[in-house]
């Protein structure tokens, strides 16, 4: 499913870390890794030729860290203005028609600050790709991220409100193969009453079961969680009380389907999950 990879790179070791990431993803076949050189617009003396030769020569020597010799390599670096590095990784994805945008969650700077950092933020707020952000803490001395990378579909944690958009994405990720065990989660945050919650609760529980044993007849293991309260909260929570390797979502509930590319819940999730991150788009899925 994710054939062709685009992974942005700023040359730092969390950049690195990603493309190493890459040669985990089930089916990958081509990855592309890619730089942009951003010019601050108070420079006076701005030579991108002799920069994007220089930066070439840096990429050629990423190349080696993907790391599995099956996976073919290719490198692009591109000018842009300072303001404009996101727009130039999302016209990139589109032009080598990857099928998946890998990248971390932050740059050179910042890496511990629990937000994305903007180019990731804009990346994943207009891109049209589907987008993994690499997302973990750093904590001295250790390596978090290789955690995630080892198996990075063993367990996925799946959060859906039963809306069109999140079942579609269902059954994309269904046929992803690495998944070893997926959480159903469905998050109930509305009810004026007791009565109204546990309605609601009950409902959702009878559809997960359904969608769980559906799911199961094929081999995979599945199980299911209906929780009470913030969906974005819930989610974060839930990721770490059952340690999954990777929050995958649509980028498209019920309440945002009308209103933009990527909804509200997804974004928050994506923008501070201390994990990676899958976000699922729902007009790739549509031309799945």
């Amino acid at each position: 499913m994710f054939e062709k990879v685009l992974v942005p790179t700023d040359f730092s070791k969390h950049a690195r870390r990603v493309i190493e990431c890459v040669g985990e993803i089930p089916g990958v076949r081509e990855v592309v890794i890619i730089s942009v050189l951003s010019r601050d617009p108070l420079a006076r003396v701005w030579d991108p030729v002799a920069e994007i030769k220089e930066v070439e020569q840096k990429l050629m020597d990423e190349k080696q860290y993907v790391g599995v010799p099956d996976i073919s390599a290719k490198v692009r670096a591109v000018s842009v203005m300072e303001s404009e590095v996101a727009s130039a990784i999302n016209r990139v994805a589109e032009e080598e028609n990857v099928s998946l945008v890998a990248m971390g969650a932050r740059g050179k700077s910042l890496i511990e600050s629990v937000l994305l950092g903007s180019v990731s933020r804009n990346v994943l707020r207009y891109g049209k790709t589907h987008l993994l952000v690499m997302r973990y803490k750093t904590i001295e001395g250790s390596d978090s991220l290789g955690k995630y990378c080892e198996r990075i579909f063993a367990k996925v944690l799946f959060p859906l409100d039963f809306s069109e958009p999140s079942e579609a994405a269902l059954s994309f990720i269904k046929n992803m193969a690495g998944i070893a065990e997926l959480v159903l989660l469905n998050v109930v945050s509305k009810g004026e009453t007791k009565e109204q919650i546990d309605a609601n609760v009950s409902d959702a529980e009878k559809k997960l079961a359904e969608l769980a044993q559906e799911l199961g007849k094929n081999g995979l293991k599945v199980t299911s969680k209906v929780l009470v309260g913030h969906p974005v909260e819930v989610i974060r929570s839930a990721a770490k009380d059952e340690d999954v390797s990777l929050i995958a979502i649509s980028s498209q509930g019920s309440a945002a389907i009308k209103k933009g590319r990527i909804g509200s819940t997804a974004y928050d999730v994506a923008n501070s999950a201390d994990r990676p991150v899958l976000i699922l788009r729902r007009e790739k899925i549509a031309m799945y």
